[in-house]
């Protein structure tokens, strides 16, 4: 009607203008990116809280 593009069609146009990503500078996916930062954090903390409480208990 109004020559529209479909919503496939303008997600792809934009992600050709866009281009490539620089390798290293990009984390794609930003929740992702805090969970498993989040996870690493948790888990390094549990075990030093264990370290701790076998040494001292």
């Amino acid at each position: 009607m109004f020559h529209r593009r479909s919503l496939d069609e303008e997600i792809a146009h934009r992600q050709a203008k866009r281009g490539p990503l620089a390798e290293g500078r990009h984390f794609e996916h930003g929740p992702a990116k805090f969970i498993f930062v989040s996870l690493i954090s948790v888990t390094m903390v549990a075990h030093v809280v264990a370290l701790v409480l076998l040494k001292y208990t």
